[in-house]
């Protein structure tokens, strides 16, 4: 069994991981979905949310899983903007993560910001959800036909405090790393790793590998099964 700590990225909240922690359930799994502080059910939190804050929400959760046998055996999971909180949360965890599991996203080094990844300057409010709608983006949004206005109503706005504060870290090791990639081929994110770009340069290369699972940016929602799939192999 593998206690699983999953982290939803911009505008969802734990909900967002129903039909994955339901097969990772069934199969005999512990899991515990996060809800960021500043959004869904804790939308009222947004003025005050930042990456600080999303980081002490994973450890939080972490310190309230019950009846862990060993603290150790932790897989934690960051989708997109949730892989920067989640690093985070891995080196103030100290050692009790087994594995750290990006789901296309990557472990950034220190000093970067999810806004540095959005082409402009940042805005100077909460970042409104996308349309989720295949038609305005088929690559980004796949496999959710039918289901973006189902998602549309449950997403928020996410807080911006979150997407403007740069991660700060103090060591660069890390637990045995997974890296889902969905809009990106296998050998893209190698390519990107090689090159030393931005999204995966804090990357501990020791110990981690690269798997794909092709899709839109969305796979809790796509492809659901499979996600859980990947997870449970880790």
């Amino acid at each position: 069994m593998t206690n699983f700590i999953l982290v939803p990225g911009m505008w969802l909240g734990a909900w967002a991981w129903d039909a994955v922690a339901q097969v990772l359930r069934r199969d005999g799994h512990t899991v515990r979905a996060v809800t960021l502080g500043g959004v869904a059910e804790r939308a009222a939190e947004a003025a005050a949310a930042t990456l600080e804050s999303h980081i002490a929400d994973i450890v939080a959760a972490m310190n309230d899983l019950d009846d862990l046998d060993d603290l150790g055996d932790v897989v934690l999971v960051g989708h997109s903007y949730g892989g920067l909180p989640v690093r985070g949360a891995v080196e103030r965890l100290d050692g009790r993560v087994r594995r750290a599991v990006y789901v296309d996203s990557g472990p950034v080094p220190d000093g970067v910001a999810q806004a540095d990844f959005t082409p402009g300057p940042p805005g100077t409010g909460d970042v409104p959800p996308p349309s989720f709608d295949p038609a305005d983006d088929p690559a980004l949004f796949a496999g959710l036909e039918g289901r973006s206005a189902w998602i549309r109503e449950r997403a928020t706005a996410h807080p911006i405090g979150s997407v403007v504060q740069p991660l700060r870290l103090r060591s660069t090791g890390q637990p045995p790393t997974d890296l889902i990639c969905s809009t990106l081929a296998k050998a893209d994110v190698e390519g990107m790793i090689a090159a030393g770009h931005p999204f995966f340069a804090g990357l501990d290369r020791r110990d981690y590998r690269v798997l794909e699972l092709p899709t839109g940016h969305w796979p809790m929602f796509s492809r659901p099964a499979d996600l859980a799939a990947l997870l449970a192999g880790a």
